[in-house]
């Protein structure tokens, strides 16, 4: 039992870290997009002011504000390894593949080891006990 809510613990942590790591990664790469765009019509524009932040953000569904908002707390513990970076895929990629390792390999980690330690498997078939 236990190790069933701890194994679907770490898919749903791991799925928000995806999510939203994708969704930055198509927004990036349609930002890029458009500025080529801009800079081979001679329409060069200086980077996105906190009030275009604010509009995009105003932009985006609810359910991409909760999986953004849900990524900013699950990724909370790691954003201090990157904070000296300017580049924006490492201030995003960087946590992220970090909170991948912890939430993902670490959870499933413990999962597998409750098993192992005398609780019900899987199949619902108990071990022994083991002599010390």
């Amino acid at each position: 039992m236990l190790e069933r809510l701890i194994r679907s613990l770490a898919i749903v942590l791991s799925l928000l870290v995806a999510a939203s790591f994708t969704l930055f990664a198509i927004d990036d790469f349609g930002r890029a997009s458009h500025a080529s765009r801009d800079k081979l019509a001679g329409n060069a524009r200086p980077d996105p002011t906190p009030v275009d932040e604010r509009a995009r953000e105003a932009s985006n569904s609810r359910a991409r504000e909760l999986i953004d908002d849900a990524n900013d707390v699950l990724l909370r513990p790691f954003a201090g390894v990157v904070t000296n970076n300017r580049s924006r895929w490492a201030q995003r990629g960087i946590p992220a593949l970090l909170g991948l390792l912890v939430y993902g390999f670490g959870l499933g980690y413990l999962a597998r080891f409750t098993r192992g330690h005398g609780g019900p498997s899987l199949t619902g078939i108990r071990r022994p006990a083991s002599r010390s």
